[in-house]
C-alpha cells in the first residue's frame, strides 16, 4: 500500500465521507424511535390477521422486535444506497474513472506499482465503508437512547454487526474494484458492478417476501448481512465465510488482471 496515495485519496473524499456518515446516523436514528412508538399498534395489527406475517418481514428484518426493526433499517434501499456511495461508486470510479479522464497514467508514471495502486484503493474503499457502517451503528445507539430502549442493545453485538456489515459491503467494494481495473471506461465498469448489486439485492428481498423464492436468498451477498442475527449474537459461519470468499476471489482476480493489462492511449 502507498501511504501518499492513500492520504491523497482520503483528502479528496473526506467531505463526502462525513456527509454520508452523517446521513446514515440520521437515518439509523429513526428506526428504534419508530419501532418503540408504534410497536403496540403493530402487535395489535398482526394479531388481527389483517396482513400475512411474511409480508411484515423485509430482507432478514421484521417489525416484531427492536433488532428486527434495526435490521430493516440496515437493508432498506436508503441505507444500502448511502453505503454503496463508497462500496460501489468510489470503487468503480477510482480506476476506470481515472483511466477515462486520462489521469491514471500520471499516477502510474511515479515509482509505484500497479499492485500497490490497487491495494491502496482497496484499503481506502474498506476504510470508507467501515466509517459509513459505523455511522449506522452510531445512529442506532442514539435512536435507542432517545426511545428509551438502550437496555435492549448489547455493545459487543453492535461491534459484531459493524464487522458483519463492513465485510459484506467490503465484498461488494472488491467486486466493484475488480470491474474498475478491468475496463478503460467508467460506463461498462459501472454497469457490471451495479448490475451485480441490483440482482443480488433483488434476490434477497424477493426471497424474504415470497416463500417460493426463499431458495434464491443464499445466492445474494445481502443475505449474509444479518443485522438481526448479529444483534441476537447468532451469526452463522456462512455470514462470515461467503463474503470473505468473495473478497479473496475478487482480490486475486484484480491482482492478476490489472498488472497484466495493456493501457492504450486514451481517446
Amino acid at each position: 500500500m502507498n501511504r501518499h496515495l492513500f492520504v491523497r485519496t482520503w483528502r479528496s473524499q473526506r467531505a463526502k465521507v462525513a456527509t454520508v456518515a452523517l446521513a446514515l446516523v440520521v437515518w439509523s436514528t429513526l428506526m428504534p424511535i419508530v419501532y418503540e412508538a408504534f410497536k403496540s399498534q403493530i402487535q395489535v395489527f398482526l394479531g388481527s390477521g389483517g396482513i400475512p406475517k411474511q409480508l411484515m418481514s423485509f430482507g432478514g428484518g421484521d417489525l416484531f422486535s427492536l433488532p428486527g426493526a434495526i435490521a430493516v433499517g440496515f437493508i432498506h434501499p436508503i441505507a444500502v444506497a448511502l453505503v454503496l456511495v463508497f462500496g460501489l461508486g468510489f470503487a468503480v470510479a477510482c480506476v476506470a474513472g481515472e483511466r477515462q479522464r486520462g489521469t491514471l497514467e500520471v499516477i502510474l508514471a511515479r515509482p509505484i506499482s500497479r499492485r500497490s495502486v490497487y491495494l491502496t484503493l482497496l484499503a481506502a474503499t474498506w476504510v470508507f465503508v467501515a466509517i459509513a457502517v459505523g455511522g449506522q451503528l452510531v445512529g442506532t445507539v442514539v435512536g435507542a437512547a432517545l426511545a428509551g430502549a438502550s437496555g435492549e442493545l448489547v455493545s459487543g453485538r453492535l461491534l459484531l454487526l459493524w464487522a458483519n456489515g463492513t465485510l459484506v459491503y467490503g465484498a461488494l467494494g472488491a467486486i466493484s474494484l475488480l470491474a474498475s481495473v478491468s475496463f478503460d471506461r467508467l460506463s461498462p465498469a459501472l454497469s457490471v458492478s451495479l448490475g451485480f448489486t441490483l440482482v443480488s439485492y433483488f434476490l434477497e428481498i424477493i426471497g424474504s417476501l415470497w416463500v417460493d423464492a426463499k431458495g434464491l436468498q443464499p445466492w445474494s451477498l445481502f443475505h449474509y448481512l444479518d443485522a438481526k442475527g448479529a444483534l441476537a449474537g447468532v451469526l452463522t459461519t456462512e455470514d462470515w465465510l461467503v463474503p470473505l470468499g468473495v473478497i479473496l476471489v475478487a482480490v486475486a482476480a484484480s491482482l492478476i488482471v490489472f498488472p497484466r493489462r495493456d493501457l492504450a492511449a486514451p481517446s
